[in-house]
């Protein structure tokens, strides 16, 4: 296997595929890129049998075919150290690659492509194709509240619903929930297709989505993997095995006391009450009145926070308590001027939207303070 390829044409695809490369791994193999030169085409992987990125670029004449795994973070590190545009020619020599570029040159063990593993293929595949942008927006608008670590595996990832016409993205980690849909027009299915990408996937996958408003991605979803193809990457992920929560039960019903203010000046107000919260529960309280939300805020050293904001509201006077962090999250992601929050009673959820778009609505569960 021979190539020759600029630094920065070799780097993009590289850094695409070196994000699921994992620097501890129990199979050796998986710490390394596969790198395939095939007609006028090189293709690297990255995988950690959960997420795998194939990246491909297009070679000038006199490459030579073959494949060969080599350690993916030298690789990265020793592209990225060399010169802007700079000429790079890697050639294996036997159970060694070089890498040469000027008067530098690398020598890279490596190990046989024969040796990666390959993710198989799906049979009864569905395949769509959506903006890039329309993907990454469903995913930045919801990302915030996937569980880490939980036990309850299957909120370790994202759920993504497709229906006629529409796609959704669900996430929760049991205290809060984000939900976004947007159109997806040409989606024909006759009845709701549900599947729970691990986060790690749902991280990466978004990694690759361009704000492009042209960039298309065409998507395919079978029984056990999810794959986004482009021109310039090929991304599979497996799927989690589990029913994800029913989120409609969880979406609170017959709020009638609804608070209507600016954005941020919300966010200023709840940032500046949280620096006094206590640094493990993050609880602060909101006390509503006509025309007025008081969030106060206090810790174990006695200390206390107590910041007004005039809102718009009318209804009786209410106090209920909440993890700061949990509402500073939907501020960040929401994009609108002004912000909803629709509340029943101090014991139940909250509900928060932007004023005028409710394609994406996000749930907040009230804390005893």
């Amino acid at each position: 296997m021979q190539f020759t390829l600029s630094r920065d044409a070799l780097l993009k695809p590289l850094q695409l595929v070196g994000g699921v490369v994992e620097k501890r791994q129990t199979l050796p193999v998986l710490s390394n890129v596969l790198l395939e030169v095939e007609g006028q085409q090189l293709s690297l992987t990255g995988t950690d049998l959960e997420v795998e990125i194939v990246g491909r670029v297009e070679l000038a004449d006199g490459a030579v075919a073959g494949a060969v795994t080599v350690p993916a973070r030298k690789l990265i590190d020793i592209v990225r150290s060399l010169p802007d545009d700079a000429p790079i020619t890697l050639v294996q020599n036997e159970d060694r690659v070089v890498v040469t570029s000027g008067r530098s040159r690398f020598t890279l063990s490596t190990l046989p492509a024969s040796d990666f593993p390959n993710v198989e293929d799906d049979d009864n595949t569905l395949d769509f194709t959506l903006p890039q942008v329309t993907l990454k927006q469903l995913v930045d608008a919801t990302a915030f509240a996937m569980a880490q670590q939980d036990v309850r595996y299957y909120l370790n990832g994202m759920l993504l619903e497709l229906s006629r016409n529409q796609v959704r993205t669900v996430s929760t980690d049991g205290h809060r929930l984000a939900m976004s849909s947007k159109a997806a027009p040409g989606l024909e299915l006759d009845e709701r297709r549900q599947v729970i990408v691990p986060r790690k996937g749902i991280l990466e996958l978004n990694r690759l989505m361009s704000d492009d408003a042209d960039a298309k991605v065409d998507l395919s979803l079978g029984a056990n993997h999810i794959r986004a193809k482009t021109p310039a990457f090929t991304f599979t992920s497996k799927l989690v095995d589990g029913k994800f929560p029913d989120y409609e039960r969880v979406l609170p019903r017959g709020g009638d006391k609804e608070i209507v203010g600016d954005r941020q000046s919300l966010r200023s107000i709840f940032s500046r009450a949280a620096i006094l919260s206590n640094e493990k529960y993050r609880g602060v309280r909101l006390l509503l009145s006509d025309n007025n939300l008081m969030v106060k805020a206090n810790n174990p050293e006695q200390e206390e926070a107590e910041v007004n904001q005039e809102i718009d509201y009318q209804g009786p006077e209410l106090e209920v308590g909440f993890n700061v962090t949990y509402l500073l999250d939907v501020l960040n992601v929401t994009s609108g001027e002004q912000v909803k929050i629709v509340l029943a009673d101090a014991n139940s959820s909250a509900l928060l939207s932007d004023f005028d778009d409710d394609s994406s609505v996000y749930v907040v569960m009230p804390m005893r303070l």
